[in-house]
């Protein structure tokens, strides 16, 4: 989109309430019966025993039963599990606590049983605000898209991200800037889906700053949550490019953690995409404070100590392949992607 000269545009969203404030989890018994929901299915991933506890309190007598089993990249293996559990408990709902693997699993028994999804989110993945879905089956992540697996009911409490540590927060808030980045520039974005990925730019920027040397910041905390939201918002109403092909084949195939995946290779992609998207870029740059994106989100990620490619186990004799999975199917980018393109970006990525 060529902001400022094509007024025309038009974009899709699903209904959805989102409850957002601190100690708005004391909400949640009125929300579900708000939404008719009596029987619902905690889904969570193990060790959130602080979270998971507040919650179960919030739920009866709500609560139908509990899977903590969800694993990142939503395993298969880890979808007939909960699916198990489903079938015996009889929900007419599913809850998730946690970030995108929760979160991801919500969407995968979503969209095979027709239940409603609720989400509470404790990171800033913002895979709470889209109809995406992406499943791993052996080594191959499938992602796509499906009205019915976002979620009826997001309750957003930043008091449940102060336990977030900090390598996780500024992992998961790169991540969430990665997907106001990639909207911001998506050749289908419009006035609004950019003003959301610009605001969502500047918050999650200014607060992850501040969050890197004093995680228990409420107001900080507050501030990256909503910009995660509206990054979140962004995404869901605009394509996807190479920035979350390469960190879905890095995750799904690889095995690197999605969100540091996502935060590693941001500040690449945006060199790549630099000169193909001056408009957007300019943009970017006044939302992170500077006068230029790349210097910008690179600058960004060395203060929040982000973890390099080779860092996170990815390594030179992997990348043939990661670039052929990467360019197996055409998408939408500002600049053309081949595999050869793909092979020097992460050569560079892990000279980084």
């Amino acid at each position: 989109m060529t902001e400022g000269r094509n007024p025309s545009f038009a974009y899709s969203t699903h209904q959805v309430r989102v409850v957002f404030g601190a100690g708005s989890l004391t909400q949640l018994a009125a929300e579900l019966d708000r939404e008719g929901l009596r029987h619902v299915l905690l889904l969570t991933t193990p060790g959130r025993a602080r979270e998971l506890d507040a919650v179960v309190a919030q739920l009866n007598p709500h609560l139908a039963g509990t899977y903590a089993g969800a694993r990142p990249h939503v395993p298969a293996e880890a979808i007939q599990a909960a699916r198990d559990v489903l079938e015996r408990v009889e929900p007419d709902a599913c809850l998730t606590l946690g970030g995108g693997s929760a979160i991801g699993l919500g969407k995968a028994l979503a969209q095979k049983t027709g239940l409603p999804l609720v989400a509470i989110p404790t990171t800033y993945s913002g895979s709470e605000m889209t109809s995406i879905w992406g499943v791993t089956d052996g080594e191959v992540k499938r992602t796509g898209r499906d009205p019915a697996v976002a979620p009826r009911l997001v309750l957003y409490d930043p008091e449940l991200t102060l336990s977030l540590p900090a390598e996780s927060t500024a992992a998961s808030g790169m991540n969430a800037i990665a997907h106001a980045v990639e909207a911001a520039y998506a050749p289908d974005a419009d006035p609004v889906s950019s003003l959301l990925a610009w605001d969502a730019i500047r918050r999650l920027a200014d607060s992850l700053t501040i969050l890197v040397n004093s995680p228990y910041d409420r107001a900080a905390r507050a501030e990256a949550l909503t910009g995660a939201h509206l990054a979140g918002r962004a995404l869901d109403m605009t394509s996807m490019g190479l920035q979350h092909k390469l960190a879905h084949v890095l995750a799904g195939s690889f095995g690197l953690p999605h969100a540091q995946a996502h935060a590693a290779l941001l500040p690449c992609v945006v060199a790549f995409n630099a000169t193909a998207a001056p408009e957007a870029m300019d943009r970017i740059a006044a939302a992170l404070g500077t006068d230029d994106a790349v210097s910008g989100i690179a600058e960004l990620a060395k203060v929040l100590k982000i973890k390099s490619l080779r860092e996170l186990g990815f390594n030179a004799a992997m990348i043939p392949r990661a670039a052929a999975l990467a360019t197996q199917a055409a998408y939408a980018n500002p600049r053309l992607v081949t595999e050869p393109v793909v092979r020097t970006l992460l050569e560079s990525a892990l000279a980084a």
